[in-house]
């Protein structure tokens, strides 16, 4: 198939091909396990629960999922024509999984392309199948490059000894190898930078606490796990050079959707006259997205702010919660989004549309 795996790619296929196999983030840090999915469900619930989580992560676990499903079907001796038939269904319904990451439905419809494509051009379901495999695996390889890329583009505006603010995961555990907004401080490390790094522990479900500090340290970097609400006494106090963050979907107009936080902590950097920096593949551009009121923003349980981390109910039985998953920061805030494709500046709305009509 081409792709050489390594043990910490957070997600990949099978040996024999009938089944994804993936990191389940919700152990981390405390315990290392992986799952072995073959279902349209499990698939769904691996998503919805955050076991595979980081939106290019998420499109990449979407590609092998329906890679499985139709080598599955065409075990079970279906005709192409059927096979379609269920692949739609099932993308349909991961698709409803998460529904503010984009690269999901973009890995969702790319595949879901390629398939229609087969039973036009005459494929029996398993050279379907086969088919499909291997353009899952090139979502992946594409993937691991333009981590590569993210992080090179993003290291070029950083500094030896600079200070560093993240919020949320968005490393390899979020994507692929070097990752998005943690890429530039793991190549940084490997070429002899040296950053401290802030992790914002990211309420409620402490995707700072539990996984950027759990890379950062096996890397080897410099970091400190803070509160949420520290950063602003962080950058009063001249700590912080650069904040670096991920994203999940990108507005044509250059709003973005991150991590619910995000927003606030770019609210702080400009107050302060730090540079905000967005991190993330071009397919995480949406241009039939216009502005970020056009985002969906996910809601979650209420468990996951009163119960999930604690041993006993840390809120009043009966008190409402909400639990956005997600927030926009806007592009007035934003000093530049950093993409495989190069560092794209305001106007937004033009650096983006050259972006995404650029040949691969």
């Amino acid at each position: 198939m081409g792709l050489i795996y390594k043990e910490t790619d957070p997600v990949r296929l099978s040996d024999d091909g009938r089944a994804v196999i993936a990191l389940d983030q919700t152990k981390l840090p405390n315990e290392i396990s992986y799952l072995s999915i073959s279902g349209a469900q499990e698939m769904y619930d691996a998503i919805k629960s955050l076991a595979v989580r980081g939106a290019p992560c998420i499109g990449v676990f979407a590609g092998y999922s329906i890679a499985v499903l139709a080598k599955r079907y065409a075990d079970e001796g279906m005709p192409a024509d059927d096979v379609l038939l269920r692949l739609k269904e099932d993308a349909s319904y991961l698709d409803s999984s998460r529904p503010t990451a984009v690269n999901l439905s973009w890995a969702l419809k790319r595949q879901m392309s390629l398939a229609e494509k087969c039973c036009k051009n005459g494929f029996s379901a398993k050279d379907m199948a086969s088919s499909l495999c291997e353009e899952a695996v090139s979502i992946h390889e594409e993937d691991i490059n333009m981590c590569r890329k993210i992080a090179e583009y993003g290291l070029s505006l950083l500094h030896d000894g600079d200070g560093i603010l993240t919020h949320c995961n968005a490393g390899a555990l979020a994507t692929s190898r070097y990752g998005t907004g943690l890429g530039p401080l793991l190549l940084g490390k490997e070429k002899g930078y040296e950053f401290h790094v802030y992790s914002d522990e990211t309420r409620p479900l402490l995707q700072g606490a539990r996984l950027t500090a759990y890379e950062l340290m096996r890397a080897g970097v410099d970091e400190t796990v803070i509160c949420d609400n520290m950063a602003s006494l962080l950058m009063k106090r001249g700590k912080i050079q650069a904040v670096l963050v991920g994203c999940d979907r990108i507005a044509a107009n250059g709003d973005t959707a991150n991590k619910i936080g995000t927003s606030g902590v770019a609210i702080l950097a400009q107050y302060y006259g730090i540079p905000f920096y967005v991190l993330g593949p071009y397919s995480t551009i949406d241009m039939s997205t216009p502005t970020g009121d056009d985002i969906r923003i996910e809601e979650r349980e209420p468990e996951e702010i009163g119960t999930m981390w604690y041993e006993h109910r840390m809120i009043p039985e009966g008190a409402k919660c909400y639990n956005p998953a997600f927030d926009v920061t806007d592009h007035s805030l934003i000093a530049a989004i950093i993409t495989d494709r190069g560092i794209l500046s305001a106007p937004y709305t033009e650096s983006i549309a050259t972006a995404v009509k650029e040949k691969p």
